[in-house]
């Protein structure tokens, strides 16, 4: 599952798209803050699941709950309906936005759909995206760029029957921790990161060498067609390190660490003044 922030008249609205069922699910209570402007919308929808419960209705009862990324930083659970589930439930909020809503559902459902027949509308779309949360062209780009390199490794690392999950993460860390001299998570709690993509957290520098450290972990493997788990394990610290010596000599150039405590909020978006920092 891929969580994600759909905008609705400049509100935020968490969704969840499940890949095998191929179904967008939404945040309840998100749907009922944008309909609503209740001020406490988790005592709304608690009422309202209670009301529609009472009168037996189905729709309620099919719903079920998810993780999602609470405003607090953590992963809480969120009472969630799938785009046909939350038609029927808007239809029990009295609400002038209720109809333009079930357009944006439908426009959102559609755009999903188109992408997965044609891949670059997903690319457009991300930057987009992007490009609403203030990222400049120039990290935009290399951030696409750095999305295509790490799908060619996944795939590689999939050519070599390794799993997804905790196998992908350990060979992700390696590499990290090759290049970066930090391990994932203590590259994270150093930009001061707790759910947030670290990648979406880079400067251009280190976009840069992770994508180089990456890229160069997907060819060796190509080359030597690892067999065994530890074999690949070899192998991305070897490509790790390729780009790891890249940072050193760079730094030694320069003076300046480059992997640095940066991040979205502070740094690599634009300033007060319409700047991008590094």
């Amino acid at each position: 599952m891929k969580e994600n922030i759909q905008i609705f008249e400049e509100r935020k609205v968490r969704t969840v798209w499940n890949e095998e069922e191929e179904k967008w699910y939404f945040s309840i209570v998100d749907v009922v803050a944008v309909l609503t402007d209740s001020p406490d919308p988790s005592a709304y929808w608690r009422k309202l699941k209670q009301r529609l419960k009472d009168d037996g209705n189905e729709t309620v009862t099919n719903c079920h709950g998810l993780k999602m990324l609470a405003p607090d930083g953590k992963m809480r659970m969120t009472d969630v309906a799938n785009t046909e589930q939350l038609f029927r439930l808007v239809q029990s909020i009295p609400s002038p936005k209720a109809e333009p809503f079930k357009l944006w559902m439908a426009q959102i459902a559609k755009e999903r759909l188109d992408q997965m027949q044609d891949p670059e509308l997903s690319i457009e779309q991300a930057m987009l995206d992007y490009k609403r949360l203030g990222y400049s062209d120039n990290w935009i780009n290399q951030r696409l760029k750095s999305i295509e390199i790490r799908k060619e490794l996944t795939d590689e690392w999939k050519a070599r029957g390794l799993q997804e999950g905790v196998q992908f993460a350990t060979l992700t860390d390696i590499i990290t921790q090759a290049w970066s001299g930090k391990t994932t998570k203590e590259y994270k709690q150093f930009k001061g990161l707790k759910k947030e993509s670290l990648r979406d957290n880079m400067t251009n520098t280190e976009l840069i060498l992770n994508m180089l450290a990456e890229a160069s972990t997907k060819d060796i493997s190509q080359v030597e067609e690892p067999v065994t788990f530890d074999e690949s394990k070899g192998i991305a610290k070897r490509g790790g390190k390729i780009a790891g010596d890249a940072r050193k000599a760079l730094e030694l150039q320069t003076g300046q660490k480059v992997v640095s405590p940066l991040n979205a909020k502070q740094g690599i978006l634009p300033n007060e003044k319409g700047n991008i920092n590094k």
